[in-house]
């Protein structure tokens, strides 16, 4: 499925090309992953801890997952280049979650074009691929000190649930799990 928005918000008009990504998808995926990821949390970490996690998330994992039907990607495309992505798959989280529980692992916008719909638009995507999957419940982990994530989710309903220790390289962070009803 393709579908194309035409977004004004910040004074400029957007035209965004949304798709499911494909496997020739996946270099150009991995360096959008790793700079949305610097962009936003790069700072908190040492060189070597934040190199070798996106090395091994972004470099590895999340090619190999454009290979696995049980990951979906759904891109955001402007003007031919990615801006934003979404991942859903099966939840990776310890503990015992059901066979009706879906993750939320990615969805990052970069910078220049958060607050101009793209979130959104993936977020509703994501939402709308689980219930289509027969799921009924969607869980995320988000960074405690990510406030601007934690309000974008609970607007879709989102409800904190746990404590999360999430690892970059040899640093541990305190994550939260959120879950929502679908």
């Amino acid at each position: 499925l393709h579908h194309r928005a035409g977004l004004a918000r910040t004074g400029r008009l957007l035209m965004i090309d949304y798709r499911d990504a494909v496997l020739d998808d996946g270099p150009e995926l991995s360096r959008l992953a790793a700079r949305s990821f610097t962009e936003t949390f790069g700072t908190l970490y040492p060189a070597s801890d934040l190199n070798a996690f996106l090395t091994e998330t972004f470099g590895r994992g999340l090619p190999s997952h454009l290979r696995d039907p049980a990951y979906r990607v759904r891109l955001a495309i402007e003007e031919g280049s990615m801006v934003g992505f979404a991942k859903i798959g099966p939840v990776l989280f310890p503990g015992d979650w059901g066979a009706n529980t879906i993750e939320l692992h990615q969805l990052y916008v970069l910078g220049g074009w958060q607050g101009e719909g793209v979130g959104p638009a993936l977020m509703e995507w994501a939402i709308d691929s689980a219930r289509d999957a027969g799921k009924d419940r969607m869980v995320l982990s988000v960074y405690v000190d990510n406030i601007r994530a934690q309000r974008f989710y609970a607007r879709y309903g989102f409800e904190e649930i746990a404590a999360y220790e999430f690892r970059v390289g040899e640093t541990i962070d305190d994550d939260r799990i959120w879950s929502l009803s679908l």
